[in-house]
C-alpha cells in the first residue's frame, strides 16, 4: 500500500510542478518537471525539457533550447545590484542580463548560472558549477567558476542527431 501512496505523491507531484511551470510561460512541448522549479514570464523553453528542480531569479530573458535537462538546484540569476550606481555597496538599481542555452544541454546538481551567459549546443555543466561566461558547443565545463576541461565526441553527437535519439 505504501508503495501506492508513493507513486501516487510523485506523480501529483510531477503534474502540480509541471503546471506550475507551464503557468509561469514556459510553453515548450513535452516538458517533464521532477522537482519544485520557479521560472519567470520571461523563460521560453523548446521541446522535451526536462526540470528536476530549477530557479530563475530577476526579469532577464532566459530561453532554453530542445532536449534540455537540469539536475536539482540550477539557479540562473538575471539580475543582480548594480555597484557602479549612485550609492556604496549599491544602489537601488539593477543590472539585467539574458541568459540563452542551446539545445542538447545537460546541467548538473546544483550549478549556479550568472546572467549575460550562453551555453552552446551538447554542452555539459559539471554538477556545482558556477558558470559566469559562455560555454562553447559540445564543451564539457566544471569548477568555480566554470573552466572547459573536455569534449563531447562531435561524431557520436552528431551520430545521435541524425538518428534523433533523445532522452
Amino acid at each position: 500500500m505504501k508503495k501506492h501512496f508513493r507513486i501516487l505523491y510523485k506523480n501529483l507531484g510531477k503534474l502540480i510542478f509541471t503546471l506550475l511551470v507551464k503557468l509561469s510561460g514556459c510553453r515548450g512541448s513535452n516538458i517533464k518537471v521532477w522537482g519544485y522549479s520557479r521560472l519567470t514570464k520571461n523563460t521560453s523553453c523548446g521541446r522535451n525539457v526536462n526540470f528536476n528542480g530549477c530557479h530563475i531569479y530577476g526579469r532577464g530573458r532566459v530561453e532554453i533550447g530542445d532536449n534540455f535537462h537540469s539536475g536539482e538546484g540550477l539557479k540562473i540569476i538575471t539580475e543582480v545590484h548594480n555597484y557602479q550606481g549612485r550609492a556604496i555597496p549599491y544602489d537601488e538599481t539593477s543590472v539585467v542580463k539574458d541568459v540563452s542555452i542551446g539545445n542538447n544541454v545537460w546541467i548538473g546538481m546544483d550549478v549556479i548560472v550568472l546572467g549575460g551567459v550562453h551555453i552552446g549546443d551538447g554542452s555539459i555543466i559539471q554538477a556545482g558549477s558556477v558558470v559566469v561566461r559562455d560555454v562553447e558547443p559540445l564543451s564539457i565545463v566544471g569548477g568555480s567558476p566554470a573552466m572547459k576541461f573536455s569534449v563531447r565526441n562531435e561524431a557520436h553527437y552528431l551520430d545521435c542527431l541524425k538518428r534523433k535519439s533523445f532522452h
